[in-house]
């Protein structure tokens, strides 16, 4: 049974000590070589954070990320719980928290951040690093004099409600609506108010107003804050509730819808991002579809160095206006930049303290310790919050991911591609074994019996010897020949020296060459009435011809009729070869051009063939730009034909 890998997280705030939380993770991590990830639980108030806070917090992801973390955000208000549930999910074993005395959301929750987080996630390891108590108790000061402190754009949008809200019931009053009435239109000016403006003081200030004004103007006597019925009291009391409930539900249904979009927003852009990853075939597609969406989240132009063979190639300039893609220049000083990113990992440039000058933030693709890229943004000194921070190192993961996919897809087909030429030279080796001990042991032979004998053999067994023996040398030069033909095509080694041609001049040169058992069948040459003129290499052409007539010869019967046709056919010139022996099946024809594919039928003279002859046929004339196919001769036989370019003669008078 295998051991469970360690999984270490540690938990990121804007708090200065943070960075020590860190530290102490990165430590632990090492020590267990566990898997270190980074978590930040964004919740509803993270819009409202000073700006010190803010890029503090940006800092400490930084860092975190620089220790070799795995940042992740998650969205929600109950801390513990996305933290312990996270965990579960991403099978964390250690967790690494500051101490905090803050409570959940509200002042009557009993246990801190931490005392929860031990409570709901007994099975993990938990360890808490001591934290400043002057750092918390500063940062919560700040934190709550934020949310009470209006701004003055929410004084005015509540004295400006306030005012509407009071217009209109004095109408309502007017036209007989009923105290109910006039209460509830109160009420709803308090949740308009929660929802246009940011500080939680204003739906206090409104909801206390809204029973100052309602009982000033609308009960009796008016203009003054007393009441004539005692239950008035009950009602103002009852009033006041209603409003401020009313006003921290709109508060926190706003927060909620507003992380809520923000999280779609995440999630649409992650998933436009694997689809169009999907889509994506070549190296140069996926940089295309990371830049295109780090401009869709960021609005910036971004720079991509993509990594080759372990180097760096040259840039990649996208800009939000394509036609400024190739006017972007980049300064040397950027140039060492990405070699240090390259080499590091790590993130460097403008909002950091690696290279803080550069006019790009530089970061790289990759995947544990490969590095498939550099991808720079024109951030232009601003900092990228934590949300969009978080979207782009997934836009980046998800790429990184999309590149290794085309490497691994790469690397199999140069793997099927080995195993392929592995495959041909074992069936080289071994066809060649088998078929050269033949001619090679009646050469030896015939050889040793001249040697040995000669005077005793009378001269028709001594003529026939030699004739032997030159037949089989004629058939092992014809295989080498073909084989060494074969393989400077298929590794493009074999010059073309083109040329035009007469189609008469080059049959009739072939017909010289081919077996000597040609004596044995009817071969005839079919000319046309004009002259064919052709741009080729004679030389291979007549290789071609020699060997479908040699072809024929070997798999027809004697007495067998062999007819050489030829002609031009538009652009096109062609060369028949047909037989009427015994012909092919359909496997047969489909196989016939394959290397080392010899069919069924046995050769005539008892002699294997290696199956080159075709396979030369076949690679010779599509390196002419033609074409070669197998056609039924009816009623039996086979028709080979290829085509080779029509040449133009010029006649000078």
């Amino acid at each position: 049974m295998s051991k469970q890998m360690e999984h270490v997280l540690v938990c990121l705030s804007p708090s200065p000590t943070n960075r020590k939380i860190i530290d102490e993770a990165a430590k632990l991590a090492m020590a267990f070589h566990a898997q270190f990830t980074a978590l930040y639980v964004s919740k509803s108030q993270e819009d409202l954070l000073p700006a010190e806070e803010q890029k503090r917090l940006q800092n400490n992801i930084r860092y975190a990320e620089d220790l070799g973390a795995a940042i992740t955000t998650v969205i929600g208000e109950n801390i513990s719980f996305q933290i312990a549930e996270f965990a579960r999910i991403s099978g964390v074993t250690k967790i690494v928290i500051g101490r905090s005395n803050t409570r959940r959301y509200h002042f009557w929750d009993k246990q801190t951040v931490t005392e929860q987080l031990i409570s709901i996630a007994p099975n993990i390891d938990i360890y808490i690093i001591p934290d400043s108590k002057a750092n918390i108790k500063e940062n919560q000061g700040k934190r709550l004099a934020q949310q009470i402190i209006p701004t003055w754009k929410d004084i005015v949008i509540t004295a400006g409600m306030l005012l509407v809200m009071t217009l209109l019931c004095l109408v309502f009053s007017r036209l007989g609506f009923t105290e109910s009435n006039i209460i509830t239109v109160y009420i709803l000016g308090v949740l308009i108010n929660a929802i246009l403006t940011r500080s939680h003081f204003c739906s206090l200030i409104s909801s206390f107003c809204s029973v100052l004004f309602f009982n000033y103007y609308f009960t009796e006597p008016r203009f003054t804050f007393h009441a004539y019925e005692p239950g008035y009291s009950v009602t103002f009391v009852i009033m006041l509730i209603a409003s401020l409930l009313t006003g921290s539900l709109a508060y926190r249904l706003k927060d909620n819808a507003r992380e809520s979009a923000r999280g779609a927003y995440r999630t649409k852009v992650l998933f436009d991002t694997n689809q169009l990853l999907q889509k994506s075939r070549s190296y140069d597609d996926v940089l295309q579809v990371m830049a295109n969406q780090v401009i869709l989240l960021l609005d910036k132009d971004v720079i991509i160095y993509p990594v080759e063979n372990n180097r760096l190639g040259k840039e990649y300039v996208y800009a939000r206006d394509a036609e400024k893609n190739n006017s972007v220049c980049m300064d040397n000083s950027e140039e060492e930049v990405v070699k240090w990113v390259f080499e590091n990992k790590k993130r460097a440039g403008a909002t950091t303290k690696v290279f803080p000058d550069a006019k790009y933030l530089y970061l790289a693709v990759r995947i544990n310790e490969t590095v498939y890229g550099i991808l720079g943004i024109y951030v232009e000194k601003k900092t990228v919050s934590s949300f969009e921070y978080s979207i782009l190192l997934s836009i980046l993961g998800e790429c990184a991911l999309a590149l290794e996919n085309l490497n691994n897809e790469k690397a199999k087909e140069e793997a099927a591609i080995m195993a392929q030429n592995e495959k041909l030279r074992a069936n080289l080796l071994r066809t060649i074994s088998h078929d050269l001990r033949t001619p090679l042991t009646s050469i030896s032979g015939n050889a040793s019996n001249l040697c040995n004998h000669y005077k005793m053999l009378d001269d028709a067994t001594r003529e026939q010897m030699f004739s032997d023996i030159y037949d089989d040398s004629e058939w092992l030069i014809q295989l080498v020949e073909n084989l060494l033909s074969v393989t400077r095509i298929e590794n493009g080694e074999m010059q073309l020296n083109k040329s035009l041609e007469v189609v008469d001049d080059v049959v009739e040169e072939a017909i010289k060459h081919v077996d000597r058992n040609k004596i044995e069948h009817d071969i005839r040459v079919i000319q046309p009435e004009d002259i064919i003129v052709a741009n080729m290499d004679a030389k291979l052409i007549i290789q071609v011809i020699i060997n479908l007539v040699n072809n024929a010869i070997k798999y027809t019967q004697k007495d067998s009729l062999i007819r050489i046709s030829y002609g031009d056919r538009g652009e096109m010139i062609y060369v028949s070869i047909a037989d009427n022996g015994p012909g092919m099946d359909e496997k047969t024809k489909e196989h016939a051009f394959d290397m080392f594919y010899t069919g069924q039928n046995m050769v005539a003279d008892g002699k294997r063939s290696m199956g080159l002859g075709l396979a030369l046929c076949k690679s010779v004339v599509e390196a002419h730009g033609g074409k070669i196919d197998i056609t039924d001769n009816m009623p039996h036989g086979c028709i080979f034909t290829f085509y080779l370019k029509k040449g133009d003669v010029e006649i000078n008078e």
